[in-house]
């Protein structure tokens, strides 16, 4: 199975409007609005990578920075960590814009682990990914221990 490159599937700039519909009682971005948007994305940076369908097996390490507003953009940035043999961890990070300034603010980090699935609903082994930048290393090795905390919490 050929590897791929981190920089091959991952996603810069998804970009997305906070609506009024997507407001709290307080009249902040619902958690859940931006964590479906997250799902979407890191499905998206899955596919690509595998090749074939995705399925979400777990979010963890999700944090909430600060609160996005009617009017503001999001932007995520999506990239592949690391690959197991049928599982891929995708970090995830989740900025507002204000359209006016063009200042963005971190607002959200998570790390989804997806799962690629042949036509009979079973795990298929997924390509190796290689890390090339000092980053994508350092996010390598993270994805690691993240995994075996993971485990022992299963």
């Amino acid at each position: 199975m050929k590897s791929k490159t981190v920089a091959a599937s991952a996603i810069h700039d998804q970009t997305a409007v906070v609506f009024p519909n997507d407001l709290n009682a307080y009249g902040t971005l619902f958690g859940g609005r931006v964590l479906d948007l997250c799902d979407r994305v890191a499905g998206v940076v899955a596919k690509r990578h595998s090749g074939k369908v995705c399925v979400t097996l777990g979010i963890d390490s999700v944090r909430f920075l600060a609160p996005a507003k009617h009017g503001d953009i999001l932007v995520i940035k999506a990239a592949l960590n690391r690959v197991w043999k049928t599982s891929m961890e995708i970090g995830l990070k989740v900025f507002k814009e204000d359209f006016r300034t063009q200042e963005r603010v971190h607002i959200l980090s998570a790390y989804f682990t997806f799962v690629a699935l042949d036509d009979q609903l079973k795990p298929v082994e997924v390509p190796p990914v290689v890390p090339e930048t000092a980053e994508e290393k350092r996010r390598y090795k993270e994805a690691e221990d993240r995994r075996l905390i993971r485990l022992r919490h299963k």
